[in-house]
């Protein structure tokens, strides 16, 4: 089975867990083996768990995605039953809301999208 990753350089090749690629972006992106060779517009990581999975999605990712032009970050902790939603202001990828409880996840990217957090998480015990 092929896995579809992201092609950055040689040392930083990635598997996101969802990705969000316009059309007019997606154009000469996509190489024979169905890897993508440049930045997506939203990158979503579900956090796995354990310390350095948790480490390397929060630091090492973050600071990955924003070097390569990443537009829209999302960090899904499904056990804190969180996402932090990281967006390009200027040059930088910036947290600008953890979102939690009643919510309602937006994005600029996607245009009438709305997911309400609750339904992202199985119910509670």
């Amino acid at each position: 089975m092929t896995v579809p990753g992201l092609l950055f350089t040689g040392d930083s090749d990635v598997v996101p867990d969802v990705v969000w690629i316009s059309h007019d972006r997606l154009e000469g992106m996509v190489d024979a083996a169905g890897h993508l060779h440049g930045a997506p517009e939203l990158v979503v990581e579900v956090v796995s768990p354990g310390r350095e999975n948790e480490r390397r999605d929060r630091e090492v990712k973050l600071g990955l995605y924003n070097r390569q032009g990443v537009q829209e970050y999302w960090i899904v902790d499904w056990q804190r039953r969180t996402v932090d939603v990281y967006r390009r202001i200027d040059s930088d990828l910036r947290l600008v809301a953890t979102l939690a409880g009643q919510d309602v996840l937006t994005t600029p990217l996607l245009p009438g999208f709305a997911c309400f957090l609750p339904s992202l998480w199985p119910p509670a015990r």
